[in-house]
């Protein structure tokens, strides 16, 4: 898909580093074999748009026999979405869905009312060393989709827009930009892409969200004069006319926003909600373990152990 020249690519860059609202440093998490650098929430800004949670795993490299087991475990309030650069990742939930996660492609969880998923490495992968690279997000949900049912939808790459042009490439994983549109059902206006840029490639941020953020995967930016390396998010201030321009080794971004939530979120463990109350009640639900007629399931396939309710919470 071409380029859409409406979008000004060679748009005037920001001319002063105030158009950057909150420049966020990540910070490392150690998931139990390997780390995370997590951005959302950040001490400084919870969310950008509706996304709350916003981690990078990896790269890592995993040794025969070696591999990932995040157990079934719940959530509510949230969508998710774990888009890998390299690896694949075995996902199933309490939906029914039994999904295998590769590059490109997009696994978009809804909770809702409530959910429960796992991801693993699968037995195949573990036979011989891989690697794995990716993010992995969540988005909390408006008021009015809090309590909507479970539902899961998966998209492979070649359904994803691939926008194109000298220099730079961008796969619209979410919501809409650049006047282009992706197959995955939002509640609210969003956006998220995946960009490639070459060296010196400009590429203009989607001027009609109110919330903008930018977080460079590799490689760095050029904003208003200043470099940012890997590792850093940038949120820009709403409505100024954003460029962003690739260094001399070239730039992998994830653009993320859309619009913002009518109030905070509160968000503990792996629940994210509008009042504490509705926190308090999905953390008695899962403490009692009801699989067979409560409120969780465990997923089909994957019901054999479960992470219980910390203890520092019940």
């Amino acid at each position: 898909m071409s380029w859409n020249p409406t979008q000004h690519p060679d748009g005037p860059d920001a001319t002063s580093l105030d158009s950057i609202e909150t420049l966020i440093v990540p910070r490392s998490r150690d998931l139990g074999g390997f780390e995370v650098r997590r951005a959302l929430p950040a001490p400084s800004r919870q969310m950008v748009g509706p996304f709350i949670f916003f981690d990078q795993m990896g790269p890592v490299e995993f040794l025969t026999g070696g591999g990932i087991d995040v157990r079934p475990h719940p959530h509510i309030g949230l969508a998710t979405v774990t888009y890998l650069y390299n690896g694949a990742f075995h996902h199933r939930d309490s939906t029914g869905a039994d999904q295998m996660v590769h590059p490109g492609e997009v696994n978009w969880m809804i909770a809702g009312n409530g959910v429960t998923h796992s991801e693993r490495t699968t037995e195949e992968m573990r036979r011989k060393p891989f690697s794995a690279f990716g993010i992995q997000t969540w988005v909390a949900l408006p008021d009015h989709a809090e309590d909507v049912d479970a539902s899961f939808e998966h998209h492979g790459r070649e359904a994803l827009p691939l926008l194109e042009a000298e220099g730079k490439q961008v796969r619209l994983i979410l919501g809409s930009a650049w006047g282009e549109r992706a197959p995955v059902k939002t509640f609210t206006e969003t956006f998220y892409a995946d960009v490639v840029l070459a060296a010196g490639a400009k590429l203009p941020l989607p001027d009609e969200h109110e919330d903008r953020g930018v977080y460079v995967v590799e490689g760095s930016i050029d904003v208003a004069g200043t470099e940012f390396e890997s590792g850093r998010m940038m949120v820009f201030r709403p409505g100024d006319r954003i460029s962003l321009t690739a260094g001399e080794r070239g730039a992998r971004l994830m653009l993320l926003g859309g619009e913002t939530m009518n109030g905070p979120r509160y968000i503990s463990w792996n629940f994210v909600a509008s009042s504490q109350e509705r926190i308090d009640a999905a953390k008695e639900a899962w403490r009692k373990g009801d699989w067979e007629n409560g409120r969780f399931q465990l997923p089909p396939g994957d019901d054999a152990e479960f992470i219980p309710l910390p203890d520092t919470m019940k």
